[in-house]
C-alpha cells in the first residue's frame, strides 16, 4: 500500500510539473522521427512573442513561427505567448539561462530591453527582433525583420489627404497598447498631420489596452456618441478595434463606411475587415505582414554554417537612431474603390 501511495505521490508531482509552464512551452514537431532526433544536434531558439488572442494579425504570426521554427526544420523551440513587457523580460531572461542558441523577440514595449539584451550579449547568444522595432542601440541585435510602423501611420495619412473631404477630418483615433512600436509609429503621422492640417482635429482619443480591445474600442466610440461629440473619422490602430467601432456606430443608428456620415479606417489586413472594405462598410485598411520567420531562418542557417547573414545597409532611421540592420517587410494599403476579392485572397489573414 505504501509503494502504491508513492508511486501516486511521483505521478502528481510529474503531472502538476508538466501543466506549470503557463504560456511558455517548447515547440516543434510531436512525429516518431523528430523524438527520437538528437536534442544536441537541435538549434536551441528560445522566441518571445505576443499571445495569439491579441488579434488575428498576432494569430498568423504565431503560426508563422510555429511552422518554421519546428525540429523537422532542424530546431528545439523554446516559447513565451505574453502581453506584457514584465512578463516578456522574465521569458527572455530564462532562455537565457536556458542556453538557448539565438533569441527572437516581438516587443510589447519599444523600451525597457537593454538590460536584457545586454545579458544576451555577454552569454554570446544572438538576437533577432521580428515583427516590432525595439529602442536599443543597433549592435545589440543581430537583425530586425519588422514592419515599418511608421510608414504604415504616414500611408494611412497620405491616403486621406488624397481624399480631402469636404469640411475637413474630425477623428475618434482609438490606440494600441501604449509605448509599442506598432501603436508609436501609427500615431506619430496622425498627430504630425493633425497639427499640419486647420481642418483636422482630434475630437476624442483612447486606447484597447494591451490586448487592443474590440470591447474597450466600443465603449470610447459609445462615450463620443453619449457626449455628442461632432466626429466624421475612426483612426483604429488594429482591425479587432476598428470593428469594435463599427458595433458601436451600427447601434446608434450612424451610418458608417464609403457613402456614410462616419469613415472607418482599420490596420492589419483580416480577411474580415478587408471584407467591410469591399463592401464598403469600411474605407481603408494598412497591411501589416506577420510572416518573417523564414528569413530569421535563412540568416541562422547562414551563421551555423559559419557564415554572415546578407543584411543590406538600410539606413532606417527610428528613435533618433539610424540602423543597417533592418530588415522592412513590404507594405502595401487598399481602399474602397480598388479592392477586390483576388486582392483579399492573396493578401487577407485568418477566415
Amino acid at each position: 500500500m505504501k509503494k502504491l501511495v508513492a508511486v501516486f505521490v511521483v505521478f502528481a508531482i510529474v503531472a502538476a510539473m508538466a501543466f506549470a509552464g503557463g504560456n511558455r512551452q517548447s515547440g516543434g514537431s510531436s512525429s516518431g522521427s523528430a523524438q527520437a532526433a538528437s536534442r544536441s544536434s537541435l538549434i536551441k531558439v528560445g522566441i518571445v512573442n505576443l499571445h495569439p488572442s491579441e488579434s488575428g494579425y498576432r494569430e498568423a504570426n504565431v503560426k508563422d513561427m510555429d511552422e518554421v521554427f519546428t525540429t523537422v526544420n532542424g530546431y528545439l523551440a523554446l516559447k513565451a505567448n505574453y502581453n506584457t513587457l514584465n512578463e516578456q523580460l522574465d521569458a527572455a531572461r530564462q532562455f537565457i539561462n536556458d542556453g538557448v542558441d539565438y533569441l527572437l523577440i516581438s516587443a510589447a514595449d519599444a523600451s525597457g530591453w537593454d538590460s536584457v539584451l545586454a545579458d544576451a550579449k555577454r552569454a554570446g547568444i544572438p538576437v533577432f527582433l521580428f515583427d516590432r522595432m525595439i529602442n536599443t542601440a543597433p549592435d545589440n541585435f543581430t537583425a530586425a525583420v519588422i514592419s515599418d510602423m511608421q510608414n504604415q501611420g504616414k500611408n494611412a495619412v497620405e491616403w486621406l489627404e488624397t481624399q480631402n473631404r469636404a469640411g475637413g477630418y474630425r477623428f475618434i483615433h482609438i490606440q494600441g497598447q501604449i509605448g509599442s512600436a506598432a501603436q508609436i509609429g501609427r500615431t506619430e503621422p496622425l498627430d504630425a498631420a493633425i497639427a499640419k492640417h486647420a481642418n483636422w482635429t482630434l475630437v476624442r482619443r483612447g486606447t484597447g489596452g494591451d490586448t487592443w480591445s474590440a470591447d474597450e474600442a466600443k465603449r470610447i466610440v459609445e462615450a463620443a456618441i453619449a457626449a455628442r461629440e461632432n466626429f466624421n473619422v475612426i483612426y483604429a490602430e488594429n482591425d479587432g478595434m476598428a470593428e469594435g467601432a463599427m458595433k458601436a456606430l451600427q447601434e446608434a443608428g450612424i451610418s458608417h463606411g464609403v457613402n456614410g456620415d462616419v469613415w472607418i479606417m482599420g490596420f492589419d489586413f483580416n480577411k474580415f475587415a478587408l471584407r467591410y472594405v469591399m463592401s464598403g462598410a469600411w474605407n481603408f485598411n494598412g497591411q501589416c505582414s506577420p510572416f518573417q520567420a523564414k528569413v530569421i531562418d535563412g540568416f541562422i542557417k547562414t551563421m551555423q554554417s559559419g557564415g554572415k547573414p546578407n543584411i543590406p545597409a538600410s539606413n532606417w532611421p527610428a528613435f533618433g537612431r539610424t540602423y543597417n540592420n533592418v530588415v522592412i517587410n513590404p507594405e502595401i494599403v487598399i481602399d474602397n474603390a480598388k479592392i477586390t476579392q483576388a486582392f483579399i485572397d492573396q493578401y487577407g489573414l485568418g477566415n
